[in-house]
């Protein structure tokens, strides 16, 4: 309000975006938000947000039904921070798991934790066949690569780590006995990219200095993009007129053609769909990659789910 913002885009953490959306709706602000998961950010219908990353409850099933994948797994350990992004996606995982006969146990961490000593004793105690990592940022790194220095990281174990990750360099810099992690990536590596997801990949490359686009670097860009097209086509700032015009948009984005089924033109439940589905892009492609190469760009590794996106079967080291 102090600078006359027309309309917001980005955002990165699940628990900014809940803690902003009613702020910005209330004063009929529009928001694309580019990556925060939490079903909630939209599942209360509020009409000035819109969303181009996954639902959390999405994502998290692309977990747990890879994790079922996992030759002879029984048992899973999880660990979480305690964000609106964690909780409800370890929960998720733990359901599906569960469902299907697979017995998992949830370590939680605040965002900041760098010793995982004790966690990690913990969960050798519990010896199970696979580690699921829900954690952002630097703390992925050390937990992973402390796990491995205990001898139950990614050459010992089926093992996903964060989606930091997908920044390989600062990876294999951070975690030298990471090869083999998988990884969870919104969207297809650049080998699958449209040209303009390559087109953005090449500047992106040339500016950061970095070995790899992430997909929330091309979610964040995507998400100034259709907002810019929104404007242009509704031919005004105005926030209702950006609304009207987002839920009619297709945009052709980085990620691919952007654009929303529900709203208030279309209610979720006449189709029967959940309310996390207004204003909520579809399309996101969702997939698990693995390091197969120690050191390897993970625009270069393979793609192990899905089976309509695979490019190569997973190795598994405890077999």
């Amino acid at each position: 309000t102090q600078d006359g913002v027309t309309a917001i885009a980005g955002g990165y953490h699940s628990s900014v975006g809940v803690a902003a959306k009613g702020v910005a709706d209330a004063r009929g602000v529009p928001v694309v938000f580019a990556e925060t998961w939490n079903d909630t950010i939209t599942g209360d219908k509020q009409k000035y947000i819109f969303r181009i990353a996954p639902l959390s409850s999405w994502t998290s099933n692309i977990i747990w039904e890879f994790a079922l994948t996992v030759p002879d797994v029984s048992k899973v350990v999880i660990l979480t921070e305690n964000t609106d992004y964690g909780i409800p996606a370890s929960e998720e995982t733990v359901k599906g798991l569960e469902a299907n006969g697979v017995e998992s146990t949830i370590f939680s961490l605040d965002i900041g934790t760098q010793d995982y000593a004790g966690i990690v004793q913990r969960i050798r105690a519990e010896n199970p066949d696979m580690i699921i990592t829900l954690v952002t940022g630097e703390a992925a790194y050390n937990f992973t690569q402390q796990a491995a220095d205990a001898g139950i990281g990614p050459l010992d174990l089926p093992f996903l780590t964060g989606q930091d990750a997908l920044e390989s360099g600062t990876y294999w810099t951070n975690v030298p006995d990471g090869n083999y992690a998988f990884v969870q990536r919104v969207g297809v590596p650049e080998s699958q990219f449209t040209d303009k997801g390559r087109a953005f990949a090449e500047v992106y490359k040339e500016r950061t200095g970095k070995s790899d686009v992430e997909s929330y670097a091309m979610e964040a860009y995507d998400s100034v993009a259709v907002l810019a097209q929104a404007i242009e086509e509704a031919g005004s700032t105005d926030g209702d007129a950006i609304v009207t015009a987002l839920e009619n948009i297709s945009h052709e984005g980085t990620l691919g053609r952007i654009y929303f089924d529900y709203g208030l033109k279309r209610d979720p439940s006449a189709d029967g769909k959940g309310d996390e589905w207004w204003h909520q892009w579809p399309d996101p492609a969702i997939t698990i990659i693995q390091f197969q190469e120690e050191g390897q760009a993970s625009s270069d590794a393979a793609i192990v789910y899905p089976e309509s996106y695979k490019t190569a079967d997973a190795v598994w080291v405890n077999e």
